[in-house]
């Protein structure tokens, strides 16, 4: 209860340092630019857990760069041994060896002599066979460890680009604050009501919002029954499929599978899709759009193009962080399938999906 009273009053205070009668407080500075130092410290706190994040994959792509690199290492060596096997293998039938034994079998003086002939024949085969087997799977394990290691280390020069990519920008970022602070003419209040900001944010900000995204991609993941049982929902014309969603029935789907979603509502325009809505002192708005994807399987994708909690939106960082996370996409194989989706749009009120029989 403490935190709860704790966390009010901390919301209380941003929303009063957002007010016009703030201005007083910090001298010069005026609404706007506090609102822009929160914005800022609400980007850095946000891309510092992307670092950490790049950091700590970081690590694990280059523990498995070693791990790697010492199988291959085990492999060479173990190629050598069944390679020089496979050659004398090869060797033997290029010298005619195998075929001095064959006539060997075919020149039998009896049934008796020739089936012991024979069985020592298919072994010797089988064992070749074998030696020749086993090479190749070494062969094709050798090669396939020597792509993975490739991959880790173009994988590990992305990471450190990103890495001093998001140094840099967390710097320049908190240069701009710092800047902005001590122009304030109160950095002492800015300071703290920076401070206030990421702890609400840190402890309930992030999980309200992963809360929504959580219930948005279960209930995404019934709406191919949803939109099998609504009346011309889906049309055809020849091979094409047309689904159609009206942006009041897809509101009405989404409450009846969560009431979270009572005061949150999306809206269709074109090319663009809007969710919003409030709940307590928690402000969300997400802006997006929807792209047909074919990897790794046919589906609607939803990207988030701009989120802003509580007025402020947050950097791409925490957009990318969401999408990887959870699932807002839908499935048109669920509802028929035997075709695959070619094309999504939006429009004033409405989102259609074309569909077209999948050979």
């Amino acid at each position: 209860m403490k935190l709860r009273h704790n966390l009010a009053a901390i919301i209380l205070t941003i929303g009063l340092f957002l007010q016009p009668t703030s201005s007083y407080i910090y001298g010069e500075s005026t609404p706007a630019d506090t609102q822009a130092i929160l914005q800022k410290t609400l980007s850095i706190v946000e891309i510092d857990h992307e670092i950490e994040r790049i950091a700590k994959k970081q690590e694990e792509l280059a523990a498995q760069h070693k791990t790697l690199s010492a199988q291959l290492q085990q492999q060479e060596q173990e190629i050598h041994i069944q390679q020089d096997r496979a050659g004398a293998v090869v060797r033997s039938y290029y010298t005619g060896e195998r075929d001095s034994l064959l006539m060997t079998v075919l020149g039998a003086k009896s049934f008796k002599d020739l089936f012991v002939l024979v069985d020592y024949y298919q072994i010797i085969i089988g064992r070749d066979q074998a030696t020749l087997d086993k090479y190749q799977a070494r062969y094709n394990s050798l090669q396939q460890t020597s792509n993975q290691i490739r991959q880790t280390s173009v994988e590990l020069a992305e990471m450190k680009t990103n890495l001093q990519n998001q140094r840099t920008r967390v710097a320049s970022l908190q240069n701009e604050v710092d800047e902005q602070i001590t122009a304030s003419g109160d950095a002492a209040a800015i300071q703290k009501l920076m401070n206030e900001l990421t702890l609400y944010w840190e402890n309930i900000g992030i999980y309200e919002v992963k809360r929504y995204f959580k219930a948005l991609a279960s209930a995404m993941q019934n709406l191919p029954d949803f939109i099998q049982k609504q009346n011309g929902a889906i049309s055809t014309t020849g091979t094409t499929y047309t689904i159609r969603i009206g942006q009041d029935e897809l509101n009405t789907f989404l409450r009846s599978q969560n009431e979270i979603f009572n005061d949150f509502a999306f809206t269709f325009e074109q090319d663009k899709i809007t969710a919003s809505g409030q709940r307590d002192q928690l402000q969300l708005s997400i802006e997006g759009h929807y792209t047909v994807e074919n990897e790794p399987q046919n589906a609607i994708r939803f990207h988030v193009d701009k989120l802003v909690f509580n007025q402020l939106e947050l950097p791409d960082t925490t957009r990318s962080m969401l999408e990887r996370e959870f699932d807002l996409g839908f499935y048109p194989q669920k509802i028929l399938s035997f075709v695959k989706a070619t094309d999504v749009s939006t429009d004033k009120g409405i989102l259609e999906v074309k569909l077209a029989i999948s050979f």
